[in-house]
């Protein structure tokens, strides 16, 4: 498998479910600014509403990171909005639900279960020039935590802006970073 990470974010256009309207969203869409792109396999499932709602929980801090969610399955926006309007915890979402009916951007980005037509649980940190930064994806039973996607993108936005500094593990705001030198090979 050839991995996408640093990699431009292919052409796309879309249809999103977006503060009660239908809003037309493309790669240009997630230039100049941080994005994370979450799909899910599908709406009025099960584990899908606990993730968004987790997300919709979140969104005031990703939105203070000054990025943008963008959730995505292969259902059109016409569902989405129907799953808005009668599920109470779909409901609270305030983030772009983006319709991706024909699969073009779940094949785009490498997880579209193809005898299915579903998305995979993929979650992709965009920087502002269009380029993924982070790349998780799980098993279909295997819900994400968005306090750790947003952790993730904060350790993505603190390197990006701190060039020769990275983020060891269990990295949190305000910890201590490393500085990758001769000196450290060996002592870490």
């Amino acid at each position: 498998m050839q991995t996408i990470i640093n990699t431009e974010v292919k052409p796309f256009k879309a249809t999103a479910f977006h503060a009660g309207q239908f809003v037309p969203v493309s790669e240009e869409n997630l230039k100049g600014k941080w994005s994370v792109i979450f799909f899910y396999p599908a709406d009025f499932t099960f584990v899908c509403p606990t993730e968004l709602g987790d997300l919709a929980d979140h969104y005031p801090e990703f939105q203070k990171l000054g990025a943008e969610i963008y959730a995505v399955s292969t259902d059109t926006h016409f569902t989405h909005k129907a799953w808005h309007d009668h599920s109470e915890t779909i409901r609270k979402i305030d983030y772009p639900m983006v319709g991706d009916p024909t699969g073009t951007l779940t094949r785009n980005f490498g997880v579209m279960i193809e005898e299915a037509g579903l998305a995979e649980r993929g979650s992709f940190v965009i920087d502002p020039q269009g380029r993924i930064q982070i790349v998780e994806i799980n098993a279909g039973g295997i819900g994400r935590d968005a306090s750790e996607l947003l952790r993730k993108l904060k350790a993505a936005q603190y390197v990006a802006s701190h060039p020769g500094e990275v983020c060891p593990a269990k990295w949190k705001e305000g910890d201590a970073t490393l500085a990758p030198s001769l000196d450290l090979v060996g002592k870490i």
